[in-house]
């Protein structure tokens, strides 16, 4: 990509840079490992989610508000016990915008490995 391109202009070969293919909604470190996590069991619980990212119970909340509002993830509240919990599970937008996000990484880390805007 010329120095002096806009963002969304394509390369002399027609080609956006891979970063373009990125969503800032699951780009972002944390939603993007709650996704991760969500994507490898079939739900999982607000607790073990917090722990595993290293967050707050707010910083979590908000981060899970956003996925939930934009679709990628459901969250399910009720009882284990007498204990209030919350399951979150990630939906099949949410799975098939993390395998997005995976292959526009995929083609970033390509691009830097041989140096060149092949795709």
């Amino acid at each position: 990509m010329k120095a002096d391109a806009s963002p969304a202009e394509p390369d002399d070969a027609g080609v956006l840079h891979p970063t373009y293919a990125l969503d800032d909604t699951v780009h972002q470190r944390v939603r993007l490992g709650i996704l991760s996590i969500t994507r490898e069991a079939d739900q999982v619980e607000f607790g073990f989610l917090k722990n595993q990212l290293a967050v707050t119970d707010g910083n979590l909340s908000r981060h899970l508000k956003v996925l939930e509002n934009s679709g990628l993830i459901a969250m399910r509240k009720g009882y284990e016990g007498r204990r209030p919990r919350t399951w979150v599970s990630i939906t099949s937008k949410g799975k098939r915008a993390l395998d997005a996000e995976v292959q526009a990484l995929r083609r970033l880390v390509h691009r830097l490995d041989t140096g060149g805007t092949s795709s």
